[in-house]
């Protein structure tokens, strides 16, 4: 590994100090300026090519219950300069080495009147701009309350933005494009219905927030390595097109407990004028911390099926009885409970799918409404929801294990708590040991509803540190973690490898409520993914929701062929072929492609990129010389167009393409495709049609 670190220490006399400081990127593309404004409040502006992306924006924290706010009245005391160029290899990923190249410009300031100190610390690299709080040790500032960040990005222009609105315990929204200056007067029809939700403001907006300038320039604006902190949305001064920071507050309304030395998570800023490059980045994954874990062997990427959208779509369900209208854990006997007929977690059911799994090559079984308690799980503020460990009857833990073991496969534990964050803790030891007991190597966890301890929201510096503690505690029994409705990821999954995978967004799960909009997916890698893989759920082939439960009227807003292709445009190393197995056996020439791809990386190759429209990417599964094209399309018809120059010179491939058919279209005709093998090498290119909603996706297999 290549590790070279320079610094260079340079300190102003008083007379010097009010001249900005000037930061540069390592190639020379980006310009940071730092400096202080007469009343002493700390700003910077952002340059790429020559071109302000971000004007003059002010820094700084507002304290609660403090005489004095670390807002202004600054002096510069010290600025520290560095360069850092390391190439360092992810456990899985997209590609599987990841070079971190930066320069950095620490800057030390004191604050009149009060005597404190803090560091503001900027990360230039050839993609973008990090920058972050920093609280060294010392007398006058040791716990302190903070009542609101005050960080700015101050916009150069109206651009247009594709956004969710700001929510306190939710992303699971449709986004809407729309100009800044529209956010105010749409933002009430994109606050749509959810279990558990929170707005703040007619202008606040989630991160990560993507964004396009009327000349061509995209801009992304998120934050890195959450750990000990609030979650930061953005409010957005819509007449000065202003950006600030808002964090989520906690049930007293404070927005973060510090206690120094301390610093606050990275606020980023990727710019490009090429919009496969924000796609690219890792700066996401650089501004963490190296793995915390040590010995990795045991994370593996997981490609599984389970006992779940069968629930979703309401043909099953998680409870097992319809006897008790309440549930007491250790009080309430199933065993004496007529069972409703529609559990979906019963012994014959989940071998189905082990058997399903077994035979396609897939690795796991998730099983979801396995465990005692789903009869008034939700809605009703309840601590001892669930004990993680005890089964219904007719879930037969031993023997499942070991029924699947004997065919290669691993069951997926579901944690599911309600909301109920004290409970999970004091269960968590126990539940976790009880899945090394049983053979369960990962978890998918869910966070449904509002919160307990009353008040607190889901994305607050209390339940964001749980999120991290449930991680940190999964790691020492050895289990991968995939949480859903918990907070968006901002890359910690480089520090904790075995966090797998995350929701924290629209999912799958919302084309059985309703629907989503046809061109989600092409926004999500955008937004969403640019901190962390998507437990996406993708791979549904029934799009007509009622042919799987009459009493609902959903409909699936894609194509065959587009769920295909998020296999390979929806990055994650967990990947669910969410469909039951007998729609896969409708379609066993389409389900191939679901089999045949791979879920871990060693180059990726984004071909074709615009947020809203389409996304084209290119993979190499790792430990071959295999690729998998995916190619995602939005609402309007188009032709793709592929230059296949990524592959090995002087090697033939077979190419396997799954496309979308003329006629196909994702409402009148989701189900439209074709499936044709052409030889390729390095020079050939293609073009392929994508239907509105629609895609296509190829696998390429070289020619022995």
């Amino acid at each position: 590994m290549k590790n070279l670190f320079f610094a260079s220490l340079i300190l102003f006399a008083f007379s010097s100090i009010a001249e900005a400081q000037q930061l540069k990127s390592p190639e020379g593309k980006f310009v940071m300026e730092f400096s202080l404004q007469n009343d002493g409040t700390p700003t910077y502006n952002l340059k790429y090519k020559n071109k302000e992306v971000v004007k003059t924006s002010k820094l700084g924290l507002e304290l609660k219950d403090d005489k004095k706010s670390l807002l202004n009245d600054f002096t510069v005391v010290d600025t520290k300069t560095s360069t850092f160029d390391e190439t360092w290899k992810p456990v899985w990923g997209e590609v599987d080495h990841i070079r971190n190249h930066y320069n950095e410009l620490a800057v030390t300031l004191n604050q009149k009147g009060t005597d404190r100190q803090i560091i503001i610390r900027f990360r230039l690299f050839e993609d973008g701009l990090g920058f972050r709080y920093e609280f060294p040790a010392q007398k006058n500032l040791t716990y302190f309350v903070i009542k609101e960040e005050r960080s700015q990005f101050a916009m150069t222009g109206d651009h247009t933005a594709f956004w969710i609105p700001g929510d306190y315990d939710t992303q699971e929204y449709d986004y809407t494009k729309s100009k800044l200056s529209e956010i105010r007067g749409l933002s009430q029809k994109a606050y749509t219905a959810n279990v558990s939700q929170k707005n703040f403001s007619p202008t606040g907006v989630q991160t990560s927030l993507m964004l396009k300038t009327a000349d061509g320039i995209y801009i992304n604006l998120h934050e890195a390595a959450l750990i000990n902190y609030s979650c930061m949305h953005l409010n957005l001064d819509d007449k000065n097109l202003v950006f600030e920071s808002w964090l989520t507050p906690d049930a007293k309304g404070d927005k973060g407990y510090m206690q120094a030395p301390s610093h606050s998570p990275w606020r980023t800023i990727m710019v490009s004028d090429d919009a496969r490059e924000i796609l690219a980045s890792k700066m996401t994954l650089n501004l963490n911390d190296p793995s915390k874990i040590d010995d990795t062997s045991w994370i593996k990427p997981v490609k599984y099926v389970g006992v779940w959208w069968e629930m979703i779509t309401g043909k099953s369900s998680w409870s097992y009885t319809n006897d008790f209208p309440t549930v007491q854990l250790g009080v309430s006997d199933f065993s004496k409970a007529k069972p409703s007929g529609t559990h979906g977690a019963n012994n014959a059911n989940v071998k189905k799918y082990i058997d399903f799994a077994a035979a396609n090559g897939f690795d796991a079984v998730l099983v979801e409404g396995w465990n005692e308690g789903w009869e008034d799980w939700f809605g009703h503020s309840k601590d001892y929801v669930f004990d993680f460990v005890t089964p219904y009857p007719d879930f037969d833990v031993k023997g499942l294990h070991e029924y699947a073991k004997s065919k290669g496969i691993k069951i997926i534990m579901h944690h599911e708590t309600s909301g109920s964050v004290r409970n999970y803790e004091r269960h968590m030891d126990a539940a976790y040991k009880f899945m090394k007991d049983n053979g369960y190597d990962a978890v998918k966890s869910g966070y449904v509803g509002d919160i307990l301890p009353r008040g607190e929201n889901h994305y607050d510096q209390w339940i964001v540190n749980h999120y991290q503690y449930a991680i940190e505690k999964a790691a020492d029994y050895k289990i991968m973690v995939n949480a859903h409705e918990a907070v968006r990821p901002t890359g910690i999954c480089r520090t904790y490898p075995n966090l797998i995978g995350n929701e924290a967004a629209r999912g799958t799960e919302y084309q059985a409520f309703g629907g989503s909009k046809p061109n989600h997916v092409t926004v999500l890698p955008f937004t969403r993914l640019i901190g962390g893989p998507m437990d996406y759920t993708p791979g549904i082939f029934e799009m007509d929701i009622s042919k799987m439960n009459p009493d609902n009227k959903s409909h699936v807003n894609s194509t065959i062929a587009n769920q295909l292709a998020l296999y390979v445009t929806m990055y994650s190393p967990l990947q669910m072929a969410a469909d039951t197995p007998d729609n896969y056996n409708r379609f066993p020439d389409a389900f191939q492609f679901i089999k045949d791809v791979a879920v871990d990386w060693s180059e990726s190759k984004y071909i074709e990129a615009e947020p809203g429209d389409f996304i084209t990417v290119a993979r190499k599964a790792k430990g071959t010389n295999n690729w998998f094209i995916g190619n995602v399309n939005g609402e309007t018809s188009r032709t793709s167009n592929i230059d296949f120059s990524f592959l090995e010179k002087g090697k033939k491939y077979t190419a396997t393409i799954y496309a979308d058919a003329k006629d196909a279209h994702y409402k009148t005709n989701p189900q439209a495709y074709t499936i044709k093998k052409i030889a390729v090498t390095n020079k050939s290119k293609l073009s392929q049609l994508s239907a509105p909603g629609g895609g296509y996706a190829i696998s390429i297999i070289e020619t022995k």
